[in-house]
């Protein structure tokens, strides 16, 4: 039987998919337009970690604190996030359903040496489950139904594991910062990057997750300096933020 086209998944914009495949010989290249990518990954690669390590009783600053971890890095792009937990210990699955960006992906990681699968598979169509944690960064705000993707989300995680989630806020500030200033001031991002009314308050994740008994166990607004090209973590949630959900153990 033929695999599953993943481009006709429930999930995906077709549209989307095209510019990220227009995009995707630029992935690893830090001064190109995925460069914020980079810049983003060194805080939020680091506040996983962190925070895994606090909640199953692990030393951060070890050599590999996420050793043993099963990881599904949904929408990995050219796998830069997926490579920062690899080289944490993580035993990372990629997904994605743009073509080029899978081979980009697994080239990188060939020529790092790192043992991480990729697969060219929308997250609807996946035959694998029961991951430690699944990481769901900058990726909802893309999909068709943010709902319907953030409880395929969670299915795909073991009881007493872990959802990672980031996206932008729907907020006045968010328009401000995300689209006017990252796209057409500052030109941090191609513009029609992002789509305003598709940002995701976090209240349209903290709702349903603890209606699914999730205990939401760690958040954190994103900063940025447009000037300085820096980012950093702080309190404010209205622009850029991330949250960490633990699944209910198993009865």
């Amino acid at each position: 039987m033929p695999s599953p086209d993943p481009m006709h998944a429930p999930s995906v914009d077709p549209a989307e998919v095209a510019r990220y495949q227009r995009l995707a010989a630029t992935w690893w290249d830090p001064q190109g337009p995925f460069w914020p990518l980079h810049v983003l990954n060194r805080v939020r690669s680091g506040w996983i970690v962190e925070q895994l390590a606090r909640e199953l009783g692990r030393d951060a600053s070890a050599a590999m604190p996420l050793h043993g971890l099963s990881m599904l890095d949904v929408g990995c792009g050219g796998g830069i996030l997926s490579e920062s937990v690899a080289r944490n210990g993580a035993e990372v699955l990629g997904i994605d359903v743009t073509a080029r960006n899978i081979v980009v992906a697994r080239d990188h990681a060939d020529g790092q040496g790192l043992a991480i699968r990729y697969r060219q598979v929308a997250l609807e169509d996946l035959d694998e489950g029961d991951f430690d944690v699944v990481l769901n960064m900058e990726v909802i705000e893309h999909v068709v139904d943010p709902q319907a993707f953030l409880r395929e989300c969670l299915s795909r995680v073991r009881p007493g594991g872990f959802l990672v989630l980031a996206t932008l806020n729907r907020t006045l500030a968010s328009f401000a910062a995300g689209i006017i200033g990252a796209e057409y001031l500052f030109r941090l991002l191609p513009r029609g990057t992002h789509q305003w009314h598709r940002f995701v308050r976090p209240k349209e994740l903290t709702d349903p997750l603890e209606a699914a008994s999730c205990r939401i166990v760690a958040r954190s607004g994103v900063g940025v300096n447009p000037f300085t090209r820096r980012m950093r973590l702080i309190r404010y949630e209205g622009v850029n933020y991330m949250l960490m959900a633990r699944i209910p153990a198993a009865s």
